[in-house]
């Protein structure tokens, strides 16, 4: 598969990790779905790096999902510390 088909099966494995992790999201569904897409190529480069499957081979649909759920709950962590605001 090669990096278009990533990208849109990202889409699809990016809605799903919004099911896996449901919450509010900072950005909405477009930036789940985006993380979706990075996820889905972090998961892919990952399991090609660690030999699970060749660079012709289809991207693993767990090690994406994976992938997925990793980036948006590093995203939700770093989004979350910068909403903290100080009232006096």
């Amino acid at each position: 598969m090669g990096i278009l088909g990533w990208i849109v099966f990202g889409l699809v494995i990016g809605a799903l990790a919004k099911l896996v992790m449901p919450g509010r999201d900072p950005g909405g569904i477009i930036v789940t779905m985006l993380l979706g897409i990075v996820g889905s190529l972090l998961g892919g480069f990952l399991g090609q790096a660690l030999g699970l499957y060749g660079p012709n081979d289809a991207a693993g649909f767990f090690m994406s999902l994976l992938g997925a759920v990793v980036v948006l709950a590093i995203y939700r962590m770093a989004m979350g510390r910068g909403r903290h605001t100080i009232t006096t």
